[in-house]
């Protein structure tokens, strides 16, 4: 059986897991930097990198312990090559081209969309549908629908033309002074609140497949702050120091908000579904732990909707395990000299050339 060391850090989680026949995790560790990021109301690139770099060997080290292995019992070492932050993607890199070297051991460039699609197979009750598979990625850096052929292959079909979904969250939760991250915290705030209290737009985009949330975000900041008389004020400003209105309400401003992004998404890929003949929809990502969207997906489509355990929703070197497993069998292997891209669609195939 295939056991395979994943490393992730494309973003402001530092992970490592340990993934033996691409289904089972032997161990799954994540050192979050939530709370270092939460005063910036968002991520600091640089500040992420640093704390990368500070907390990787430990990281790696906890998930061998974890799992009880050592280098001469895993087959190949994983690493998010990308999509990602540029610095933060650099560390993992880097350390995983230290182990590669270092044990003789195979290294895999993995991209991170493909691992959030693969989150799907590490579900205990997990049972693989028929391809093709629509595949929807939803998080604070990817809005994207895809048409899972096979294994390794995908057709995109759409994706957000500005925000993604979970970058507006966070967005509208720094202009409501919630919590970072925005999701979940706008999430526990609409649980208050009426839907109906505002009438929030729903974009409408060339392609039914692609998404817009920054009209939406402009909305918000019109709605519920004090607009100054200026004509030339503009709301993308105001979000970071706008005053609230005295009769905007936290709650109903969450929960009609939180509606107009799940509709959007329901929308999209309900789209896709009857314009493909696929056997279901794959949703997963950090959004995708948002439990009405989960709802309404499974409510309005009519095919199967699957989505990972919520701990596997956000970023997570499990995944990327799962992933790999199956690079790793088709006989892709990534030499040294691989570099991080900030920017990777899933569906170019640039793995025989890695």
């Amino acid at each position: 059986m295939t056991t395979i060391l994943a490393i992730e850090t494309s973003c402001d989680e530092t992970a490592a897991a340990i993934i033996s026949g691409g289904r089972k995790i032997r161990a799954n560790i994540v050192a979050s930097q939530i709370d270092l990021h939460a005063q910036y109301g968002g991520v600091f690139p640089e500040l992420a990198s640093r704390a990368h770099a500070e907390g990787i060997s430990a990281v790696v080290s906890r998930a061998l312990a974890e799992a009880d292995l050592d280098y001469a019992q895993l087959d190949a070492i994983a690493v998010t090559q990308g999509p990602g932050l540029v610095g933060s993607l650099l560390v993992g890199l880097g350390f995983a081209k230290g182990l590669a070297l270092a044990t003789g051991l195979p290294l895999l460039g993995i991209n991170h969309l493909e691992g959030h699609v693969y989150s799907q197979w590490l579900a205990d009750d997990f049972s693989e549908p028929a391809f093709p598979i629509l595949a929807m990625i939803v998080s604070g850096g990817h809005s994207e629908l895809l048409l899972m052929r096979t294994h390794g292959r995908y057709q995109r079909l759409g994706g957000t033309i500005d925000d993604a979904a979970g970058e507006a969250f966070d967005k509208v939760g720094r202009l409501l002074s919630l919590p970072f991250p925005g999701g979940p915290a706008i999430e526990k705030a609409a649980q208050a609140g009426d839907k109906n209290a505002y009438a929030f737009p729903r974009a409408k985009t060339e392609s039914a497949y692609d998404l817009s949330f920054s009209g939406l975000k402009t909305a918000v900041v019109r709605a519920v702050t004090v607009q100054p008389d200026d004509r030339n004020h503009r709301p993308r400003r105001a979000e970071r120091q706008a005053q609230l209105r005295d009769d905007a309400h936290i709650p109903d401003v969450a929960a009609a908000f939180q509606d107009a992004v799940t509709d959007a998404l329901v929308a999209a890929a309900l789209a896709a579904s009857r314009d493909y003949a696929a056997s279901a929809l794959f949703v997963s990502g950090g959004v995708s732990a948002n439990k009405l969207l989960r709802d309404k997906l499974r409510q309005r489509l009519e095919l199967p909707v699957y989505s990972p355990p919520l701990f596997l929703c956000s970023d997570n070197a499990a995944m990327i395990g799962a992933a790999a497993h199956l690079r790793y069998l088709a006989g892709h292997r990534s030499s040294l000299d691989i570099e991080a891209r900030a920017r990777w669609l899933l569906s170019e195939d640039v793995y025989a050339a890695g």
